[in-house]
């Protein structure tokens, strides 16, 4: 039987401040096929100013957001710091893809690793931490985006931000 674990809570102003401070982003499990979420998140970072970075095996060396595709953390140019890594992957897979981003980017300015709605992984989450890298769990952040910087609105979303801007 599975054991219950009450669902992650994040502060607004720890999301906005993440997404405030990331300029560069590592988008692991990145797909080439448009109707994918991984595809999809990656080119709204991109046209927000991020600057994303692929990495999947099975798209390596082709070109994807201004950049071509690494088939892993560690093949990504060494003189790009990435702020942080976007994790598209199973949650049985996330703990890999968390102790490779410390390792090979623990000192290239690495701050954030985020797992994608429905990905959670405790025990790597609290590697992470014990870094001093936030680590921020089964949410997404394209959607954080939208919300905390007012795009839900114009799609009628109660986002739960009270603004007076249009």
């Amino acid at each position: 039987m599975e054991s219950y674990r009450a669902p992650m809570t994040y502060s607004d102003e720890l999301l906005k401040s993440v997404l405030k401070r990331t300029r560069t982003v590592a988008c692991v499990g990145v797909s080439l096929k448009e109707i994918r979420p991984s595809y999809f998140v990656a080119r709204y970072l991109t046209l927000k100013g991020f600057d994303v970075y692929g990495v999947n095996p099975a798209y390596a060396g082709q070109q994807a957001f201004g950049h071509p595709i690494v088939a892993s953390l560690a093949d990504l140019p060494a003189d790009v710091n990435i702020d942080m890594v976007d994790i598209f992957r199973r949650a049985d897979q996330a703990g890999a893809v968390v102790d490779e981003a410390l390792e090979v980017l623990g000192d290239r300015g690495l701050s954030t690793i985020w797992m994608q709605i429905g990905v959670e992984d405790h025990d790597a989450a609290a590697r992470a931490e014990a870094q001093g890298v936030t680590t921020i769990m089964d949410r997404c952040p394209k959607i954080e985006y939208q919300r905390l910087f007012g795009e839900l609105r114009w799609g009628g979303f109660a986002t739960g931000i009270i603004s007076s801007k249009l």
